[in-house]
């Protein structure tokens, strides 16, 4: 197939149609991005060793024997295998890497070199190249440790932070800044396709877990860079805001998240104790927070009266921001309820997987769900075909 048309054909229907993105990155930072970037229209290839994708075997739970961890981060993409220990499938790889406008990947830093598909040799022959690194920790000191979430969210602070005040530090449920590096490295190759469109150069950007996550425990951060301050865990409890956590009621807990001087006298007011709103000690937020062992009681001894949905309608409609604390099916019920329309079907027949909508919405040029994930090397053969084809170079 010709390469530009295949171009066309592939990337059309989004604000980067006619981007070829070369995928060498696995597990999830990677894998999100580049769905993200397929979404929105780019050619996505993915390459995967010949055992492939590590996630396609971590189950339970599947879907028709497939992971739906692999599922869930890999759909608008064309799969190729290749074994780069291999002279033919490695020159493959660097012709991928040549036609490419973006190449992301995370390996450990440096690791690519052997292969002629570091940085340096990509660009040499492809100077426009977006090329993007994820690692654990950077490619200074920390390139030889591997870099997985459960030891950024150990090494950051941020299991220090997650638990009971009295109990052991918690891991968050999901892999936060595995998902938070990916949202970075398109940020990044996004920023850089600008600078390219200005000066036609491309650059190398990298993104690593541990300044992911320094950058997003944000108010805690913050507190120690310019406070000098050492956040510690609190439950559920917000270290400058009262209420802001969970609060009994006549069945299960209500997230209220009164966050305001104005939302808390709105609160007061649902709950038939304005007076409240008044006293000196909760008056402004700084007092509530201060104060806030004896204002917790007052709260509950109101909420208690009744359940957590029906407080829900009710302060809502006031105007206090609050929520249920729902499992995950019930979080898509609400998405729902709210017209998020939270799932989409990717491809059609027996092939058609159910995954969760792309996050961003445009008025003119909306995410597109062209390709399920790939099976391993689906689209080896015509990949295999188009790269070994000598053309010029399309992309000008």
């Amino acid at each position: 197939m010709a390469d530009g048309a295949a171009r066309d054909e592939r990337g059309a229907g989004g604000p980067l149609s006619g981007l070829v993105v070369a995928d060498f990155s696995r597990v999830l930072a990677g894998p999100y991005a580049t769905m993200l970037l397929a979404d929105l229209g780019a050619e996505v290839i993915k390459v995967e060793g010949p055992q492939g994708d590590e996630t396609r075997s971590w189950m339970p739970p599947v879907r028709d024997e497939v992971s739906t961890y692999y599922l869930g981060v890999n759909r608008g993409k064309r799969s190729i295998a290749l074994d780069l220990r291999d002279s033919a499938d490695a020159e493959v790889a660097r012709e991928l890497a040549r036609r490419a406008d973006v190449l992301i990947e995370n390996f450990k830093p440096g690791g690519l070199a052997r292969y002629g598909l570091d940085f340096e040799s990509v660009r040499t022959a492809n100077p426009g190249v977006v090329y993007a690194s994820i690692s654990g920790f950077g490619s200074g000191a920390g390139r030889k440790v591997p870099g997985y979430d459960l030891m950024v969210q150990a090494i950051s602070g941020l299991m220090s932070l997650t638990g009971d005040p009295d109990g052991p530090p918690y891991r968050a449920g999901i892999s936060v800044f595995d998902v938070m590096a990916g949202n970075h490295a398109v940020i990044g190759i996004l920023a850089a396709l600008r600078h390219r469109d200005a000066t036609g150069a491309g650059q190398h950007v990298e993104v690593n877990l541990l300044s992911s996550a320094l950058t997003g425990l944000v108010n805690h951060s913050s507190a120690y860079a310019a406070g000098g301050v050492v956040p510690y865990r609190m439950g559920n409890a917000h270290p400058s805001v009262f209420p802001y956590e969970p609060l009994p009621t006549a069945d299960n807990d209500l997230i209220v998240a009164a966050a305001n001087d104005g939302q808390f006298r709105k609160l007061c007011q649902v709950l038939g104790i304005p007076d409240v709103a008044d006293d000196p000690r909760f008056a402004r937020n700084a007092d509530r927070t201060a104060h806030r062992e004896e204002l917790r009681p007052i709260l509950t001894e109101r909420l208690r009266e009744r359940g957590a949905v029906e407080w829900f309608e009710l302060l809502v409609d006031a105007g206090v921001p609050c929520g249920p604390i729902n499992t995950i099916d019930g979080g898509f019920a609400m998405a729902e309820r709210f017209e998020l329309d939270p799932i989409v079907e990717v491809g059609e027949g027996e092939r058609a997987v159910p995954t969760t909508r792309h996050p961003i919405r445009f008025s003119e040029t909306p995410a597109a769900y062209r390709l399920p994930p790939p099976e391993l090397d689906e689209h080896g053969v015509e990949l295999r075909k188009w790269l070994t084809t000598p053309q010029e170079d399309d992309r000008g």
